[in-house]
């Protein structure tokens, strides 16, 4: 761990950026500074692309990008938006003026930004090494392109190959064994594990007998056993409590132990609204698009449905877990006349051609009560896709039965209807046979089954998520959608900054073949909806917090289709605090340094 935080300050900002604060020593006031780094922005990529003659195409695009950004950084009204005004941290530091509020990540931020005014800073993307512009031409030079695409690809591979998957033969060994010993502690046989339903009744509810079942370290252990004292939900089945190394601290299993235990930090966040309306958890707001109990409606051809608030497992930065006060507590199926009043209202809405029939976890439910469900939906004419959204594949896949299957597969009608399911996998280490047989079931009945990912920090290593979605692809999972970690005050040490999920679509996601990922990068806004990521066109980089944190604006689905719109200004995580978590857990920070230039 070689990564100095603390080397980004004042002096060093100064000492990199000279003629930035040579302007600002000259700036009558602070308003006459903002026009003249506004000047330096315009003037910074006019010059790049007049003189295109000594900059290389990728420092023309950096300084492109830089010189943008700089710019709506310096106007009053991100001044206004974030409460807070870089304008004048830089008048106070070419002062001398003492800021205390300043961090060093803050100060990172405007030095690699000033840095790329200037066409400089890194350019170390893993491609870069290998990919060359070749002396030849024709057949020559497609040979000389196809080797450097092999070398690359093998670099590539190297990398990949650190991240086992739950498909590896060392994987599924171990958690035979896993297996054998959860079963004899819990005194069961072969047959029950593959019970569902024994599944459930045996889910693992508090710290004493998980650790009776898998090493748990200090921390962990003192964070279940908090959440408990807080009446925070802890859940997990046999089934993913056998995905967990024996030992916590091998690190092949870290992100699946995160998804469940939760971190201290996450435990004294909401602690602070025990006993108390927790309904200031809604961070997607889906109050404000509920018109009616168990129904959510954000875009015009779709809703959600919600007739099961509980899960088997809780994963602890769901954005409903606030909702949910146990695992598979009784009385979490939503009355009868409930869900007949929400099944009518969407069929009193014909607009709607797509229901996302979710909670809780609707696969959970006995096959009764799915199928009195289903059968009401079918009968609902203007309804031509149920999707359903479960883990169940995942975090127990032998609920996923030939009779379950088949059910699920009766709703279909070839041109007319379908029936799919959306899953969530996190990490390749989750993805086992058991995963395989069971999508294998719904797909060989013509049930296509996606995966969302969540992008946390336990998923963020370097080519870490190329990994998952090609297991998933080769399993028949179609990745869909990669969500940046939410916002959420609680879940801070899950959360990624958002360059860093750009770094990853460009610098590792696209070296894939197409099939493989397929999956959209989106940021959801709370009450606006989906915001994709890939188009810059949606949001805007407003201001540098003094914590180092990127403030964006993003805008909503609506824009270009309705005037009548608002927009939302979210916080991000600051990005050297993300990279020193990164050395935390033995990364090497240099080969992640072009995140600086995601915006």
């Amino acid at each position: 761990m070689n990564f100095d935080p603390t080397r980004f300050n004042a002096d060093s900002l100064k000492e990199e950026c000279p003629g930035v604060f040579e302007i600002a020593r000259a700036a009558s006031s602070v308003e006459d500074l903002r026009i003249k780094l506004t000047q330096l922005s315009h003037e910074s990529e006019y010059e790049a692309q007049d003189s295109f003659e000594f900059y290389s195409q990728g420092s023309i695009i950096r300084v492109r990008d830089c010189a943008r950004t700089l710019f709506r950084i310096l106007t009053r009204r991100s001044d206004h938006l974030a409460e807070f005004s870089v304008v004048q941290a830089i008048w106070d530091i070419s002062r001398g003026i003492s800021r205390p509020d300043l961090t060093p990540a803050f100060f990172a931020e405007l030095q690699y930004l000033m840095l790329g005014l200037q066409s400089k800073g890194p350019m170390g993307s893993p491609a870069n090494l290998y990919l060359v512009p070749s002396e030849y031409q024709g057949r020559e030079a497609a040979i000389e392109r196809s080797r450097q695409l092999d070398v690359l690809s093998e670099a590539v591979q190297r990398v990949m190959n650190r991240y086992l998957t739950g498909l590896d033969e060392s994987a599924i060994a171990l958690r035979k064994s896993r297996r054998e010993f959860i079963l004899k502690v819990l005194g069961a046989s072969e047959n029950d594990w593959f019970d569902w339903k024994w599944q459930i009744a045996n889910i693992v509810r508090g710290p004493d007998r998980m650790a009776s079942l898998v090493g748990l370290s200090d921390t962990e252990r003192s964070a279940i056993e908090a959440a408990k004292a807080e009446r925070l939900p802890f859940a997990v089945t046999p089934y993913y409590l056998s995905l967990m190394d024996q030992q916590p601290d091998l690190g092949n299993d870290r992100s699946i132990r995160a998804q469940v235990i939760p971190p201290l930090s996450y435990v004294a966040e909401m602690n602070q609204y025990a006993g108390g309306n927790m309904s200031c958890l809604d961070f997607m707001k889906e109050s404000d698009t509920s018109p009616l109990d168990l129904i959510t409606r954000r875009y015009p051809a779709i809703c959600i449905f919600k007739p099961f608030n509980t899960c088997p497992q809780i994963c602890v930065y769901c954005q409903r877990n606030w909702e949910i006060e146990d695992a598979m507590e009784p009385g979490a199926l939503a009355p009868a006349s409930a869900i007949e009043k929400a099944i009518s209202w969407i069929e009193d809405h014909p607009a709607i051609h797509e229901v996302l029939i979710t909670g809780g976890d609707p696969l959970a439910m006995d096959d009764e009560q799915l199928e009195q469900i289903l059968e009401r939906l079918f009968s609902v004419r203007s309804i031509e896709r149920i999707r359903i959204g479960s883990r169940v594949p995942i975090t127990m896949p032998m609920r996923i039965t030939d009779r379950l299957a088949d059910l699920l597969s009766r709703y279909r009608i070839l041109g007319k209807r379908q029936v799919a399911v959306v899953t969530h996998a996190q990490h390749p280490y989750e993805l086992t046979p058991d995963t395989a047989l069971a999508v294998e079931k719904l797909s060989t009945r013509g049930i296509p089954v996606y995966n969302q990912l969540v992008y946390t920090f336990y998923i963020s290593r370097r080519f870490e998520a190329v990994q998952l979605r090609r297991t998933l692809a080769l399993l028949g999972i179609d990745p869909y959608y990669t969500f940046n970690t939410k916002g959420k005050e609680e879940t801070t040490e899950y959360r990624v900054p958002i360059a860093r999920l750009l770094q990853e679509q460009k610098e590792e996601a696209r070296l894939l073949p197409g099939l493989t990922r397929t999956d959209e990068a989106v940021y959801n806004v709370p009450g606006l909806g989906k915001n994709y990521l890939r188009a810059r066109q949606h949001r805007d980089l407003i201001s540098i917090r003094p914590n180092g944190a990127r403030l964006y604006e993003f805008h909503p689905w609506e824009k270009n289709i309705t005037s009548h719109m608002s927009t939302y200004v979210g916080e991000d995580v600051p990005i050297l605090d993300y990279l020193h978590h990164l050395d935390q857990i033995g990364e090497d920070v240099s080969d992640y340094e072009t995140i600086w230039y995601y915006y």
